[in-house]
């Protein structure tokens, strides 16, 4: 089962690699474009909300409901009965957030003073201070739209990853970024203001990913007449589901999303700053832990449904050491290459070595907790694939708490960096309390043989991060290098952590075979 899952995660991975390459070059042109100034802020801001509620309806909480479901009637081997489930969530979901959509964009200046609070009240005190209030409101308009078209493409690739055609889904993020680089190149001389044409790319960005999966349905037979099916068995236990899992599956964004509005009250450039190390923080993440996160969904559902409760601890254990193995030196990689790397991805045209350095501060903020992120986006399936969505949802509603009363403490004392740490202790408090109910209800534990895995991780991660800090150049002599010359240095540097990283682990005695071999409970 384990060559299985790693052989979709590494598909997903693939997909998702190509789709975070091009993220990042869509960063770059947008740092380009628009830098860490004013209207990199709103546009920014205008994207974050649209994007927070993908996350909730798409693929979030919606995912985590949908699926286990989809799988319960996919295994009742009714071809029929599947068309039919799917076309009444899809006629569900799609009036739901056509409506959502449409109060969005009439309601957009209210979604401008609430989340650009700071904006709002910096208007009222002085007139001239109404351009980002005004820009923020006009932008939400044009990018809200995202909304109706990415979660109609979430509930096509939900269905498409429980065929285990995984590639099509992960691969389609790929056209927003196209979609947006190519706005941003080519319109973006056009309009007065640059950040309109990014705007307009993502709303045609949604259009493209949501086409681009219809065609695979229709092969696989899935496409039928959209039902509105409010009251219907499947879509009464989806909702169910869905309605507490808003908050459990979704507390990372929920609290990305309040660190926007504080944001807001604090100087020019820190909803940028924290945009642009968030960018190279979800490259693993979403590399590595969404991808297994992915995988490991169906096959748990699989799991519970065939009440093999053997398989689904050792699935769980084999996504754990995944998320570690990889993580770990992820995180230690981001933060003693914070700098360099941003010096080297976004310093182009108005994103200056000032920027890079503030934004990598709270890029090492946002590492430390990397591998929290990722045990949530593994440990929360072993709730939803058994149908527990309330477990989770308690939780989430915790760590929010607890991550606003860490903003409020830290944030006047460190800024935009204090928000940053702050979700990096909610998000650790998260993957805590999941652990911990999962063991204390003999739903799942950490191995003996895991426990040693990622002590030998942890010591080869220490490894590299001292191999790499003695060989760093002087940081005051990466801003006078050219492209190619910070390009060749940051690659050696990975290079060398890289080779380090994998001869300790090597050294330790890890080998292929305990990556790919689950570990039952002992």
């Amino acid at each position: 089962m384990s060559n299985r899952l790693l052989k979709s995660g590494l598909i997903v991975s693939a997909m998702t690699f190509i789709s975070r390459i091009l993220g990042l070059v869509r960063d770059v042109v947008v740092a380009n474009l628009m830098g860490a100034g004013a209207a990199a802020d709103v546009f920014f801001f205008a994207n974050k909300i649209p994007n927070f509620l993908r996350r909730l309806f798409a693929e979030g909480a919606f995912a985590q409901a949908f699926i286990p479901v989809l799988t319960e009637v996919k295994g009742e081997d009714d071809f029929s009965e599947l068309r039919k489930f799917i076309a009444q969530v899809a006629g569900t979901l799609g009036v739901i957030v056509t409506l959502v959509t449409i109060v969005g964009v009439i309601a957009s200046p209210v979604l401008a003073a609430l989340f650009g609070a700071g904006w709002f009240y910096d208007g009222l005190k002085d007139d001239t201070s109404w351009e980002k209030f005004e820009l923020a409101s006009t932008m939400l308009k044009i990018t809200f739209p995202y909304l109706m078209f990415i979660s109609l493409a979430g509930l096509c690739g939900a269905v498409l990853n429980t065929l285990n055609k995984f590639a099509v889904a992960a691969f389609t993020p790929v056209l927003l970024n196209v979609s947006i680089i190519s706005f941003a190149i080519y319109l973006a001389p056009v309009f007065e203001e640059p950040a309109f044409a990014l705007a307009w790319g993502v709303f045609f960005g949604g259009v493209l990913q949501l086409g681009f999966q219809l065609p695979f349905l229709y092969k696989a037979g899935l496409i039928s007449k959209p039902i509105w099916s409010w009251n219907e068995p499947g879509v009464v236990k989806v909702r169910k589901l869905m309605l507490p899992a808003l908050f459990g599956v979704s507390v990372g964004q929920l609290n990305l999303l309040f660190d926007t509005i504080i944001a807001s009250f604090l100087m020019t450039g820190s909803i940028s700053w924290l945009y642009y190390s968030d960018r190279l923080l979800e490259f693993p993440l979403g590399l590595f832990g969404i991808a297994i996160a992915t995988v490991i969904l169906p096959t748990l559902s699989r799991n519970h449904v065939s009440s093999d409760d053997r398989a689904f601890t050792a699935n769980m254990d084999w996504a754990v050491r995944m998320v570690c193995l990889l993580g770990i030196p992820a995180a230690g990689g981001l933060m003693v290459l914070a700098q360099p790397m941003l010096l080297t991805i976004f310093q182009h045209g108005a994103f200056s070595p000032a920027d890079a350095q503030a934004s990598a501060y709270s890029l090492i903020a946002y590492a430390t907790g990397l591998l929290s992120f990722m045990l949530v986006k593994v440990l929360a399936p072993g709730f939803f694939s058994r149908q527990d969505t309330r477990t989770p949802v308690k939780f989430g509603i915790w760590c929010m708490a607890a991550n606003m009363l860490f903003n409020l403490l830290l944030a006047p004392w460190m800024g935009y960096i204090g928000l940053a740490i702050a979700t990096s202790m909610s998000a650790a408090m998260n993957a805590g309390l999941l652990y911990i109910t999962l063991h204390k209800t003999h739903v799942y534990r950490v191995t003996r043989a895991t426990f040693g895995f990622v002590a030998r991780v942890l010591l080869a991660t220490g490894l590299m991060v001292v191999a790499i800090y003695f060989c760093l150049p002087d940081s005051s002599l990466w801003p006078h290098w050219s492209t190619v010359e910070k390009t060749l240095e940051l690659s050696k540097l990975i290079g060398l952590g890289a080779g380090v990283f994998v001869l300790a682990l090597l050294g330790l005695g890890l080998r292929p075979r305990h990556i790919r071999e689950t570990q039952h409970a002992n």
